[in-house]
């Protein structure tokens, strides 16, 4: 009971701002080791102080608060490579047509659109069952490789050999170049 309360006290006496000050070169060099990008470096480093101080109250003494600290900025960094590995498999024809420029509102376009999309539904009821599954899973949640696997209860290596053959099907029976 008295550990409790001594806890309670040492959280209560700790000054955040003297920590930040004195830890944010530190912290900035640490995620500078481990991120290239300066403007991402910059962000992160901001990330994590809202982080510390939006959760704060959860420390809970166990180490010292510049641990507790790294720990965030370590977690806000495997977040930043799981979401910039997502981002560069799941980039988009809507992201493609934006970088070149493509008007999309044009009557044309929205017409060819329409019939992709209708020609897509056609297609996804031949696809196997596998691969149905596979892209209902992944549409759906918009997720890498290793929770698809987990989330179908296969291993990794049997959902990139579907992925492959489910783009080459699509290329295929959807006549997009390869």
């Amino acid at each position: 009971m008295v550990a409790m309360y001594a806890e309670v006290i040492e959280k209560a006496m700790i000054d955040w701002e003297t920590v930040m000050l004195n830890t944010n070169q530190r912290l900035h060099n640490f995620i500078r080791k481990r991120v290239w990008n300066f403007a991402d470096v910059d962000d992160l480093v901001q990330t994590t102080w809202l982080e510390v101080l939006v959760h704060k109250n959860r420390f809970k003494g166990h180490a010292r608060p510049e641990t507790w600290i790294f720990g965030i900025a370590l977690n806000l960094l495997k977040i930043y490579y799981k979401d910039s590995r997502l981002s560069a498999l799941t980039a988009t024809f809507e992201d493609a047509a934006d970088n070149e420029s493509i008007p999309k509102d044009e009557p044309d376009n929205i017409f060819e659109g329409r019939q992709s999309l209708m020609l897509a539904i056609e297609k996804f009821a031949l696809m196997p069952a596998e691969y149905q599954k596979l892209l209902k899973v992944l549409v759906e949640n918009d997720i890498g490789y290793q929770e698809l696997a987990y989330r179908l209860s296969i291993p990794i290596g049997t959902v990139r050999s579907r992925l492959s053959r489910l783009r080459t099907f699509l290329k295929k029976e959807m006549k997009w170049e390869a």
